[in-house]
Order: structure tokens, then C-alpha cells, then sequence
């Protein structure tokens, strides 16, 4: 396998470029004070004031710029640098870079960049899956969680990347048994596509999340599973009450899944 850090960069890059001006991130409407947090992580995350918190993967940086908003004191991290441009580029505009901070690297490189405890950290939506081992993901969380510190993670449930590219049957494993490597020229939001690149994914089934987090002694708090998405970045979806189950299969898949665990003090 070549470099999947180099290649998953590269496609996150592009992928940058088209979410910033698509409708589904409708960015206009969050600089002018719309939250893209859902209802999901509103919930979990609860009162965030004058916390600190560790986000993640954060994409260009509007969940980070949120939680920056509700009173928060957030580190955003994410691998494509483009991405990390956009949200610094946000925070001055929105005059949060006293309460926004990011940072480019690795996820799993984190602790060669950063060197302090939150009381929170916090990844939500497509993450993992671009991680082709969580171990040391879930080492990540430990380190930066300071004792009693909770991790907050909503993310699509792993029994939808079974599903054809139709979402239409089973076509492909549930355990992390396979290595997807794909050509995009597009992405799961409106607006205009990009040239052809490749990009590298995973499955992570609940017991391997379950699993790396317990490894490292942290305390299950929370566990939800959800039949329906707050976005509707899937094909052949229906829409119910503001959120999207993908047709056929209503009230029968589960589409996202939450964890709140937590730290030990000693």
C-alpha cells in the first residue's frame, strides 16, 4: 500500500475545495451565525462554556468554530492543510482565533504537536474510517484527556459500509478485514466534482472502537445507536423529520452511533 497519508491528503484537499461552496456545508449561513453542530452531538456534548476541547479530524473547521461560538476553548486538527487554511482563515473573520486554534498534522502524530490536557475530546462523522488502525487513535484520546475528562464521538454506524454503492444490499465485509482503495471524482455534498483521485478507507466495526477505548481504561459512559442520519450524504435516501434513512431499509439499519466515555482520575 502506498503512502495512505499522502493520498488521503491529497483527495481531502480537493475535497476542500468543492465542500466550502456546496450547500450541504452552507458555509454563507454558518459565518453568519448558523451552527453545524446536530442535535446528536448537542446533546452529548452538553453545557461547553469555558471548556476545553479537543476536536478531531475537523474537516475546515465549522463544528470547532461552533463550539467556539458556545463558549469553548477548541484545538482543531485535520490532515489536509487546505482544510486547516479555510478554518484559520474563519476563525480571523469570525473573530474566534482567541478561542479557535488549529493545527495540520496526522491524527495519530498529534502528540509530536501538541502538548497539553482538555476536558473534552471530540471527533464526530466519517473520521475513522480514514484511519486503517484505531489503536493508536485511541491512545490519542487517553493522552489528551485530562482525569475525568470525557471523549464525545458520534460517527455513521459501520453496518452502512456493508451496503452496495447503491445502498441497495450487502456487498462488502463489517470487520476491518479489506482495504478500500477507490478512484473520487466527487464527493457526498452538491456542487462541482474534481479530477479523478484516489483515496484509502477502512471499516471499523463497534468492537474494535469498543475495544481501543477500554484498552486504554477509559470508562464507557454512554452508548446510542440511531436509525436515521442528520445529513444526507447517502444515496437513495427518504427524508423523516429532518433526518435521512436510506430507502427500503426505514427503521431497520442503523445509520449512526454515539459513545461518551471517560477517564479515570488516577
Amino acid at each position: 500500500m502506498e503512502d495512505y497519508i499522502k493520498v488521503n491528503k491529497e483527495l481531502w484537499n480537493k475535497k476542500t475545495a468543492t465542500h466550502i461552496h456546496s450547500k450541504f456545508y452552507d458555509n454563507d449561513n454558518f459565518l453568519k451565525g448558523q451552527t453545524s453542530l446536530k442535535s446528536i452531538e448537542l446533546a452529548l456534548l452538553g453545557e461547553v462554556t469555558d471548556k476545553k476541547i479537543l476536536h478531531l479530524q475537523c474537516h475546515f473547521g465549522q463544528d470547532t468554530l461552533s463550539l467556539a461560538r458556545m463558549g469553548a476553548k477548541v484545538t482543531g486538527v485535520d490532515l489536509a492543510d487546505k482544510a486547516i487554511d479555510q478554518a484559520k482563515s474563519m476563525a480571523k473573520q469570525l473573530n474566534l482565533s482567541d478561542r479557535a486554534n488549529f493545527i495540520c498534522c496526522d491524527v495519530n502524530e498529534l502528540d509530536q504537536h501538541l502538548f497539553e490536557q482538555f476536558d473534552i475530546v471530540f471527533t464526530s462523522y466519517g473520521t475513522i474510517g480514514w484511519l486503517p488502525k484505531i489503536e493508536k487513535w485511541g491512545e490519542i484520546i487517553h493522552h489528551f484527556l485530562k482525569p475525568t475528562g470525557k471523549f464525545i464521538f458520534a460517527e455513521f454506524h459501520p453496518v452502512l459500509w456493508m451496503l452496495d454503492d447503491n445502498f441497495e444490499k450487502l456487498a462488502y465485509p463489517y470487520f476491518n478485514s479489506k482495504t478500500f482503495h477507490e478512484e473520487y471524482t466527487s464527493s457526498y455534498t452538491d456542487g462541482d466534482g474534481h479530477e479523478p483521485t484516489m483515496g484509502y478507507s477502512w471499516n471499523h466495526p463497534l468492537s474494535e472502537v469498543f475495544g481501543v477505548l477500554l484498552k486504554e481504561k477509559l470508562v464507557i459512559k454512554d452508548f446510542q445507536e440511531y436509525t436515521s442520519s442528520p445529513y444526507n450524504c447517502f444515496p437513495n435516501t427518504v427524508e423523516k423529520e429532518g433526518t435521512y434513512q436510506i430507502k427500503g431499509f426505514e427503521g431497520k439499519l442503523p445509520m449512526v452511533y454515539s459513545i461518551i466515555a471517560e477517564k479515570t482520575a488516577s
